[in-house]
């Protein structure tokens, strides 16, 4: 399949995002509109992403040390993960087998901009430490964000349906951004029928998977009957086709609980 056919294919993809995203406008309530329009971006995601990752709607994220993530629109994680509770469709997921989140938003101005700004921040701080050792292997580790990582740290992206000019988001980028390290800051942001944002070389214009100090944040147009869907199938492969994790460790997250108490011993 060439890039020319899969452009065609997701532009029409496109088109019926937006076609959906207009009939979630009848619903009566603002949160099952919003619900109805997470889907739609989880369902496409779940056709480009890696065969390993997985996009799970509505769910809560947890760290050994007891920190609890804000509710996330779309976590992308390991297909292996523990189910650990599932609630009418709620999970709560271990961190470790995070690869990213997703904040979908139906019109991006500066203050919803900020709020999901903060979400990832939060995710990216929360602390990945329980996993098991495999005796006998050379240790992995990712560079991402200006340091090198022996996990696959959080990567963090915004999708919305409308937004102000990209222009105007991404001088409310850049503000928030200033006020943070750059292991804080969103990898990209996407708006349908617009164009996104994302950091790369201020000297060649190259763009990176995720900003590092220095980088500069760069506005690409959309091609009017592409859209953005092809360049975030794109992205979205060179972002977690090398996602990877060790083994879960459970038992820090079962803290000081009683596992059991010995009553016998046989020795031969």
């Amino acid at each position: 399949m060439t890039t020319k056919k899969l452009g065609k294919i997701l532009s029409s993809v496109a088109q019926q995002m937006r076609a959906d995203f207009e009939q979630s406008r009848n619903f009566r309530h603002s949160g099952e509109a919003g619900t109805s329009r997470e889907v739609l971006v989880q369902e496409f995601l779940s056709g480009y992403l890696p065969a390993h990752v997985e996009a799970v709607h509505n769910a809560e994220v947890i760290s050994a040390n007891g920190d609890i993530s804000p509710q996330c629109d779309i976590v992308l994680i390991d297909r292996g993960t523990p189910p650990f509770t599932t609630l009418n469709g709620y999970r709560i997921i271990p961190n470790e087998c995070v690869y990213g989140m997703i904040e979908v938003k139906t019109k991006l101005d500066g203050n919803q901009l900020r709020d999901a700004c903060k979400k990832i921040s939060k995710m990216r701080r929360m602390p990945k430490t329980a996993y098991r050792p495999i005796p006998g292997t050379i240790p992995r580790s990712t560079t991402a964000y200006g340091d090198t990582h022996r996990f696959f740290p959080t990567s963090g992206m915004i999708v919305a349906f409308e937004s102000l000019e990209l222009e105007t988001i991404g001088s409310h980028l850049m503000e928030w951004c200033r006020t943070c390290n750059p292991n804080e800051w969103p990898d990209s942001v996407w708006v349908i029928g617009k164009g996104h944002l994302q950091w790369g070389d201020p000297r060649n214009g190259t763009l990176f998977r995720s900003p590092v100090a220095g980088a500069s944040l760069f506005q690409i147009d959309a091609i009017p009957d592409q859209d953005i869907l092809l360049s975030l199938a794109l992205h979205l492969n060179i972002h977690f086709s090398d996602a990877w994790m060790n083994p879960l460790d459970l038992l820090p997250y079962s803290d000081d609980t009683l596992l059991g108490r010995i009553a016998n011993q046989w020795t031969l």
